[in-house]
């Protein structure tokens, strides 16, 4: 029991503390992490500001982005407004007193000169297909053509809008024209314009297209030619509720056709 006793005490005084030992802890391996890293925190800290300058930089730039963008919407809708107000051929006078007279036009052309004007005015012209209607609508045909040339192979309902809109310009401008071989030339580049104003048999606005050749071909003479493309229009305008809006009216493309076939 004796021996079994001494030998617990020697192995307790082995576990403790000698003299001179300090019981601190020690970061095993060498230099602790904030060393390693101080060297370079100069390098870390111009890292985070570049980034944030860049990031700062993205931000500004969209925001600038944003700001033109509510811009042109805004002057846009100025223009809009000016293009929405209504033409009144008879405005009554208005009288001492009286509240200002509601802001109508006398003729289109009016209303077209205005709605230029406020597209130079403000630099936002709504497309080519918008500005070259404005031209056309205000008589300006040599500019109205020329626009629309630059949206005619445009895709979709807008590239047959701008060819629709070319062959119309073409078409006034040679009606002018007092040459009548001048005249005769325009109506052919206008019908050849209506001819692949829109190609597919089941697109967007093929009865109108149809409709429009007729008319040319009636101007110029061929009476034949012309009551074909348009018995044709009218079938095709059948089978489209596009072309029968009934808010149209006399104007819709059914009753233009028919007006026209009974003109023959």
């Amino acid at each position: 029991m004796a021996a079994k006793k001494q030998d617990v005490d020697t192995d307790t005084d082995d576990e403790a503390p000698k003299s001179g030992f300090d019981p601190k802890a020690v970061n095993i391996g060498g230099e602790s992490i904030a060393d390693r890293l101080m060297p370079h925190i100069k390098k870390i800290l111009s890292m985070v500001v570049i980034v944030a300058a860049i990031v700062s930089a993205v931000f500004f730039m969209r925001w600038r982005k944003a700001v033109k963008e509510e811009n042109k919407t805004a002057q846009l809708v100025e223009v809009m407004d000016t293009a929405r107000t209504q033409i009144d051929p008879t405005p009554e006078a208005a009288k001492p007193g009286s509240p200002p007279p509601d802001p109508s036009f006398k003729t289109p052309k009016d209303r077209a000169d205005a709605v230029l004007a406020a597209m130079a005015k403000s630099g936002a012209d709504g497309g080519p297909l918008y500005k070259a209607g404005a031209l056309y609508e205000a008589g300006n045909y040599d500019e109205a053509i020329t626009t629309y040339q630059t949206c005619t192979n445009t895709l979709g309902l807008d590239g047959v809008l701008c060819r629709e809109g070319l062959g119309l310009a073409q078409e006034q401008k040679a009606l002018a024209e007092k040459d009548n071989a001048a005249k005769q030339k325009g109506l052919e580049a206008a019908l050849a314009t209506f001819a692949s104003m829109q190609p597919d048999e089941t697109g967007d606005r093929y009865a109108y297209a149809l409709y429009h050749q007729g008319r040319v071909q009636q101007t110029l003479g061929k009476t034949a030619e012309a009551k074909a493309l348009l018995e044709k229009a009218k079938t095709s305008a059948a089978a489209d509720p596009g072309s029968q809006d009934p808010r149209m009216g006399m104007y819709a493309l059914p009753s233009l056709i028919e007006r026209r076939l009974a003109q023959m």
